[in-house]
């Protein structure tokens, strides 16, 4: 049955100093919160391979972040922001970065009750943006989205025009633009695949001494991709969370780690997820394994999924599901979307601990935390007020254990 939530019982005062405005200077110098069978105590981020179990697995999201905010001028002179979410043709994030003449993007606009049938140019000027010639065309509109399609000169890939066009969107809690200790900051340093307009913020404070503690430590380390949507930037603005919508984000799992997950499950092995996006990414899994045993392929992850029904299949009904339909396909990768919504009543089948940042209020990333604690939330939360951590994207970090 879906939850009756209420969203403001999900709230909690967060004064504006407390929100870290740009990141520290070394990425693991951060506070780490740790949290365990109820109790708090607090190390900081390069303590963290201490405080995992030995042989244990930690699963990142290498994701990329793309500068994917644009922005255009009409002839009016009206400045027009565009911000490109996910590509339409080509469908694909691999090839659209490719193509080199033109293609189309699903954009929130900025200013779109301004735009009207006309073509837009690129504001700015340089003589490499001059040769680029970059115009934007707005095919269709729904409100604040919309159908933009690029265009350009000079046989350069898109990945390249959104290099030298684009700023990387970091949130608008900031209340500041993009600048350049941002280029680097606001991306982590094991970033691979682009495809996310937000970066999976709990990997920032990871660098390759951590990296060299955790291998020393026995811990396996493993990769899943989760591109990271606008919707992650958007307000929950019913009052109940059951009216609330979570847009898709696509993800991409392979086969080997699908197997080392089967293996860790009948070992009882622990899994500890880096981030929100990789807990979503795993525990969609048990819910496209069930569209795989009763449909035959795998589907997207519908967001109420997990409370519409009892599910009599064991994880391991479910990955070997999934492992076997990849085998018979001759394929790598599993490739779908989720939109699972993770809150209070949630039963996790994979993940054991979590690494994350802290969280706006009233937020599905805050309904989260409280489904993987078991409600205490608050606890974490007190604490970390009462301690000077510091909030959100750029602040410190915690690590949770269910």
């Amino acid at each position: 049955m879906i939850p009756s939530i209420d969203i403001f019982d999900y709230d909690y005062a967060l004064p504006e100093e407390r929100i870290a405005k740009y990141p520290l200077p070394r990425r693991d110098a951060s506070k780490l919160l740790y949290y365990r069978d109820g109790k708090v105590s607090e190390y900081v981020f390069s303590d963290l391979p201490s405080l995992l179990p030995p042989s244990s697995l930690l699963v990142f999201n290498d994701t990329k972040v793309v500068p994917a905010r644009l922005f255009f001028k009409r002839g009016s002179g009206a400045r027009i922001e565009i911000f490109c979410l996910e590509p339409l043709q080509p469908a694909d994030f691999e090839s659209c970065f490719a193509t080199t003449e033109s293609c189309d993007w699903k954009c929130v606009i900025g200013n779109a009750k301004r735009w009207k049938e006309d073509e837009l140019r690129f504001d700015g000027s340089s003589p490499a943006l001059d040769a680029l010639n970059l115009r934007a065309t707005l095919l269709s509109r729904d409100g604040r989205t919309g159908c933009v399609q690029f265009r350009w000169d000079g046989g350069a890939p898109f990945s390249k025009v959104l290099e030298e066009c684009g700023k990387v969107p970091i949130p608008p809690y900031l209340n500041r633009d993009t600048e350049a200790i941002d280029l680097e900051r606001y991306q982590t340093t094991y970033a691979r695949i682009r495809g996310s307009v937000a970066a999976p913020t709990a990997g920032l404070h990871f660098t390759e001494a951590t990296f060299d503690a955790l291998r020393e430590r026995g811990v396996e380390l493993h990769r899943v991709c989760l591109h990271v949507g606008a919707g992650t930037f958007l307000p929950v603005k019913e009052r109940m969370v059951e009216h609330h919508p979570m847009h898709r984000e696509p993800f991409v799992v392979s086969a080997a780690m699908l197997s080392r997950l089967l293996e860790a499950h009948r070992a009882g092995t622990p899994v500890t997820a880096v981030g929100t996006t990789s807990v979503r990414t795993l525990e969609s899994l048990y819910y496209a394994g069930v569209s795989c045993i009763e449909e035959g392929a795998p589907a997207d992850v519908g967001q109420w999924a997990p409370y519409e029904r009892d599910y009599a299949y064991s994880l391991e009904e479910s990955l070997s599901a999934l492992l076997r339909y990849l085998r018979e396909q001759g394929s790598e990768h599993l490739c779908i979307g989720t939109r699972i919504i993770i809150v209070p009543g949630f039963e996790f089948r994979i993940v054991d601990r979590l690494v994350t940042n802290f969280h706006q209020p009233q937020s599905t990333l805050l309904l989260l935390i409280s489904a993987f604690l078991g409600g205490d939330w608050k606890t974490v939360y007190r604490y970390a007020m009462m301690h000077d951590f510091r909030f959100l994207s750029y602040g410190d970090s915690s690590l949770l254990c269910r």
